[in-house]
């Protein structure tokens, strides 16, 4: 310890020379608003955050590579709608024009059921310990949820694959530019991507993973079925025909049928709503709230069950 030295003619020591102020602008703190290093570990943390939910995201895809039997339904799913819906019930709505037009609805609908695909593989590893054993590393819960929505869409680029793909047998084709195509084709994986943190949220409710599917179906059908992706949202009775316009599987359809180029066949009343003026932006906005939403909430979540 310094020794105090004390004012001659004084019986006091002299008061502690105070610290300099810092300036006003918080470049002193490193940690400031202002300051290099907050910027550098916010970088740093969403590079390890990208980090982690590729390496979650390719542990997936090596599982589902060893596990070829959980893409079956997700593959023959498509088909058989596209049977059922387009010769069985097409044949007396309109013949192959109503087939042309029911492949951006039934694109819409394969997108919206794969959601199940992430509820149940969400659920089989939380109910297997899987998660349990991550929660061990420095894993962001972030990175989990994100490295298993993203590792999904590889599932969904599949059933939509092999849906283009029966479409195109039945006659099917885009009518427009290829960039128009592609836009449709990127809209429909935002899409799809938001729908699978609907699955995350409800795998992390649901306390197994037979319940899980369960209410992970139940669900899909009305918000499909009750739409304008196979039938007329305008000819729907009382409010059904409401819900159908603001269904966002309502605005998809129509968003592709738009860039595909793909008219109703005669006879089809079209709805006149804003969803119905605007289906890309509305499909572009209900999509962007989903992942909002259901990212906090599957956050939340998530924190609440495994901290038990």
């Amino acid at each position: 310890m310094s020794a105090i030295t004390r004012t001659p003619g004084s019986g006091k020591p002299p008061a502690p020379e105070r610290p300099a102020p810092a300036p006003a602008d918080g470049r002193s703190d490193p940690l400031g608003p202002a300051g290099p290093h907050r910027s550098a570990l916010t970088r740093f943390a969403l590079l390890r955050i990208s980090r982690e939910s590729a390496d979650l995201a390719m542990r997936n895809l090596f599982h589902l590579r060893r596990t070829p039997g959980l893409l079956v339904s997700c593959l023959v799913e498509p088909v058989v709608y596209a049977m059922l819906i387009g010769y069985v019930f097409g044949s007396s709505l309109g013949g192959d024009a109503y087939r042309s037009y029911m492949v951006p609805g039934l694109i819409a609908q394969t997108v919206a059921f794969t959601t199940t695909f992430t509820t149940v593989g969400l659920s089989r590893d939380l109910e297997q310990g899987m998660v349990d054993r991550f929660r061990t590393l420095p894993v962001s819960r972030v990175s989990l949820l994100l490295g298993r929505t993203t590792s999904d869409l590889t599932t969904c680029v599949a059933s939509v694959a092999v849906t283009t793909a029966c479409g195109l047998l039945m006659g099917w084709h885009p009518h427009t530019h290829p960039v128009q195509v592609a836009i449709g084709f990127l809209l429909v994986l935002l899409f799809a991507f938001a729908m699978s943190w609907i699955g995350v949220f409800v795998s992390l409710v649901c306390p197994n993973v037979q319940v899980a599917a369960s209410v992970g179906i139940i669900w899909l059908f009305p918000a499909t079925f009750i739409s304008s992706g196979f039938v007329s949202g305008a000819g729907l009775p009382g409010p059904l025909s409401t819900v159908a316009a603001w269904n966002p599987i309502t605005s998809l359809a129509n968003a592709l049928r738009r860039l595909f180029g793909n008219t109703p066949p005669p006879g089809f009343r079209l709805q006149d709503n804003w969803p119905a003026h605007h289906p890309a932006l509305y499909t572009l906005a209900f999509s962007a709230l989903l992942i909002a939403v259901f990212t906090t909430l599957s956050t939340w979540r998530y924190r609440t069950r495994t901290s038990r």
